[in-house]
């Protein structure tokens, strides 16, 4: 879509407007230290990205106020990270309120930054300015140098305290910010960084950030190198997400300014049954949307209807498609860029600021309609799948109505196979979801019957990201996993009714085994995606193998663990040859083995089910699941050689 000169972001020429007056002081950061996950989230390796993300973001937030276009981020050996950018340089003249160098306060004092008097940014991904600061209390080391002013300045940290004032050490027409630091293994579990965690995150800001090159080095082992730079920004992020799907017309995109809210979008339809619709303020990813999402489905199902109306696509007695419909075999970006972003919470999953719901209708109504009026054979393509999507919602509607009145209903509509548990309170109830009726025998017999509930699934269910919500719907596993949560599917859930506060997925430790769980997480991911996000749902870790050696009994949840007791055995020299049982399947098991090794709480091993990413869980179940072969031949070729415990 063509835009108004005045109304695109563009890239200022002078660096003068941010200096040592922009930095406001609120308050210290004594308690960094002695509660780091209030301010990172955890101590484990979501905070320990968190530090990298802290610093890379101000980098961003130099790129957004159109002062930087190159970022670098390396990962030395000794697990520190140096974060290099080539924007205007953390201003290092003497703060007021302080008396002490800008730098130093902005590296060493909490909420104190550019972000907060509004001189310093008009955009910024950092709400509460707590970044940097953070970083440098939770750091064993942390060097910091910055080129401006002609100069470079420099000034090093031990656990947040500065070892001296900030040096000028050298003459240098450059501008950017360096920083370097090594987390505190005293505070973290690890200092093992993901490399491919960490590249998806700057792949995702190079997309949504466009003309930006963020180049990421791993110092360690091999080593590895590469760079995301996207010219067509979200455009080409849509392209990525929809590379394992058939796209249905080329993406559509929107771009404009309207009353200070920058909003850009992309979309693209595809062949597929799932939405993929990702929405982002000043560069946060919003799992939870908001009024920037709202604005967009808004627009997206309005002018579908006007279009179809106009083009006599739906006639007069037809019903409008509805937003489901309309977002059938969706794969959308929206990105807006404000002010004063305003989020639900500290966790910035929702954003709330109202002005932008009527800002981004009025750009995605624009862009959206005029590629409708100009490319009438997309336009007839994108509405006769929502027109398909309508008729398959009807047969859906009724099959969802009678799965939801069934779960509303008490005992005796309950799934004839769930062995239920007694307790009537959710919160101390569990359900397992078993592979099999033999497992599930086991199960309901080792069991709990107090609090643990045991529903048997028979076979592999159906595949839902190959499936239309009536085709899922018909489905007998399914429709008694539904009735026995009682909390609904799809816009229709309500998490209140939930029956159990943890879904246990328990299936065999082989091939199809995986198979059955990938199954089903790909239907939760899918369909009841407040259930992981709620922290509901499990994985059952049952053992792979059990060891006997004279009275003592033994079991191995690893090749590793397997390998260490049978050293432990012949080092204490344990009467008798070691017997060593495979378990191949659940069902193998007798019900008091079962409930001591994988269902007994005082000694089992649950995972809980998490989405750190949900663009990256997207393509993953997308990739697995989908339609397209090649994708995923290429991801088996490539994990090939890191497959453990194959059963063939």
């Amino acid at each position: 879509m063509a835009t108004k000169q005045e109304d695109v972001v563009t890239r200022k020429s002078s660096r003068a407007a941010y200096g040592a007056e922009e930095i406001q002081v609120l308050e210290g950061l004594e308690a960094v230290r002695k509660r780091p996950g209030m301010y990172i989230g955890n101590t484990g390796l979501y905070g320990l990205h968190h530090m990298v993300y802290e610093v890379v973001d101000n980098a961003v937030d130099e790129a957004l106020a159109g002062y930087c276009d190159t970022i670098r981020v390396t990962i030395h050996p000794d697990s520190s990270v140096t974060v290099a950018d080539n924007g205007r340089g953390i201003p290092v003249g003497i703060q007021q309120q302080t008396g002490k160098s800008a730098l130093e306060v902005v590296m060493t004092m909490l909420h104190a930054g550019g972000k907060f008097g509004g001189g310093g940014y008009k955009v910024s991904s950092g709400l509460h300015g707590v970044g940097v600061s953070v970083v440098n209390a939770l750091s064993k080391w942390l060097r910091v140098e910055v080129r401006r002013d002609g100069g470079r300045f420099v000034q090093e940290y031990e656990r947040g305290k500065p070892l001296y004032e900030v040096r000028r050490v050298g003459d240098d027409p450059g501008h950017g910010t360096t920083v370097t630091f090594l987390a505190d293994e005293t505070i973290f579990e690890t200092l093992d960084y993901s490399y491919e965690t960490l590249a998806q995150r700057f792949r995702e800001m190079a997309y949504l950030t466009k003309g930006l090159k963020i180049t990421f080095v791993d110092e360690r082992g091999a080593g590895r190198e590469y760079s995301f730079y996207f010219e067509g920004g979200i455009v080409s992020f849509v392209r990525h997400l929809n590379k394992t799907r058939t796209p249905l017309h080329p993406p559509i995109y929107g771009e404009r300014q309207v009353n200070g809210t920058h909003v850009e979008f992309a979309l693209q339809y595809n062949d597929s049954f799932a939405e993929s619709v990702f929405s982002f303020a000043n560069n946060i990813n919003t799992v939870d949307g908001g009024t920037h999402l709202t604005g967009f489905r808004a627009a997206l199902t309005d002018t579908l209807n006007k279009y179809a109306r106009k083009a006599g696509l739906l006639k007069d007695s037809d019903p409008n498609l509805s937003g489901e419909d309309t977002r059938e075999g969706l794969t959308a970006v929206v990105s807006v860029k404000i002010h004063d972003p305003q989020f639900e919470s500290q966790t910035k999953n929702k954003l709330n600021n109202s002005e932008v719901k009527n800002a981004v209708q009025t750009v995605v109504s624009e862009a959206l309609g005029q590629f409708l009026i100009e490319n009438p054979s997309d336009a007839r393509k994108i509405i006769e799948k929502g027109l398909v999507a309508a008729r398959a919602r009807e047969a859906a509607r009724k099959a969802r109505d009678l799965v939801i009145r069934k779960s509303a209903l008490e005992g005796m509509t309950l799934p004839g196979k769930l062995a239920d548990c007694t307790e009537k309170d959710p919160e101390r109830c569990e359900i397992y979801l078993v592979e099999g009726d033999s497992a599930g025998g086991s199960a309901k017999q080792g069991r709990d019957r107090r609090f643990q509930a045991v529903l048997p699934l028979r076979g592999k269910i159906l595949n839902v990201e190959r499936a239309r919500e009536d085709k899922m719907l018909s489905n007998e596993e399914i429709r008694a996993m539904i009735t026995a949560l009682g909390v609904g599917i799809g816009e229709h859930q309500d998490m209140s009714k939930l029956r159990y506060n943890r879904v246990v997925i328990m299936t065999d430790a082989d091939v199809d085994g995986s198979h059955i769980r990938t199954l089903l997480l790909t239907f939760f991911y899918r369909h009841m995606q407040p259930l992981i996000t709620g922290g509901h749902l499990f994985i059952a870790q049952p053992p792979l193998y059990r060891i006997t050696a004279g009275k003592e009994t033994h079991y191995a949840y690893s090749d590793r663990q397997r390998d260490e007791i049978l050293a432990d055995l012949q080092k204490r020299k344990v009467k008798g040859e070691p017997s060593i049982q495979r378990y191949k399947g659940l069902g193998e098991m007798n019900p008091d083995q079962l409930w001591e090794t994988t269902m007994n709480p005082a000694t089992r091993t649950v995972l809980r089910v998490d989405i750190e990413d949900a663009v990256a869980a997207d393509e993953t179940f997308e990739m697995l699941m989908g339609d397209q072969v090649p994708p995923r031949k290429r991801f088996i070729q490539a994990h090939a050689r890191n497959v453990r415990n194959l059963d063939v």
